[in-house]
């Protein structure tokens, strides 16, 4: 009994969520759980490193949340040098068949090369960091790999303030 009560509040406090402040736990996306977009090769959250990147996870079915936050992160034109971005597809979250959205995924590859584009087959994301599922998640990462932000919904005006001060900050 007492065992039970232990799993229970451990469960409930989420111990492996992501933290802001906190570089969160490897994870590889592979094989059956997906891959990079243009190759299928295996992501892995160990190349979050050496560039401030902007991390998206998306539900299909929620790609227009944050489209204004988006098209505001590009208009500021920073140095690829030294900011990268990275988009991962949530595709369990959606009833749209895989091969749809991974051809538009390709397609999205070769038109923004400086974007990296994921599919997560099957939350890998969801389970490892607790990302919220079904949604628009934004997450912005120091150079070193340190969660500066999350968000999950869609961002407000002030939320992108701050996410562009956190960028000009850490670049």
């Amino acid at each position: 009994m007492i065992k039970m009560m232990i799993i229970t509040m451990l469960l409930a406090l989420n111990i492996w969520a992501i933290e802001v402040g906190e570089v969160p736990k490897n994870v590889t996306i592979s094989g059956e759980n997906g891959g990079l977009a243009l190759d299928g090769s295996a992501w892995d959250s160990s190349s979050i490193k050496d560039k401030v990147y902007v991390m998206f996870y998306v539900d299909p079915d929620e790609k227009d949340t944050n489209e204004h936050f988006s098209n505001a992160l590009k208009a500021k034109h920073y140095d690829r040098e030294n900011y990268g971005s990275i988009a991962i597809v949530n595709l369990a979250a959606t009833w749209k068949p895989n091969f749809i959205i991974e051809k538009l995924l390709k397609s999205k590859q070769e038109k923004f090369p400086d974007t990296i584009y994921v599919k997560d087959k099957n939350k890998v994301l969801v389970k490892a960091w607790d990302v919220a599922d079904d949604s628009s998640d934004i997450l912005v990462f120091s150079k070193n790999g340190e969660l500066l932000f999350y968000k999950a919904g869609a961002m407000s005006e002030d939320d992108m303030q701050k996410v562009f001060k956190i960028i000009e900050d850490n670049l």
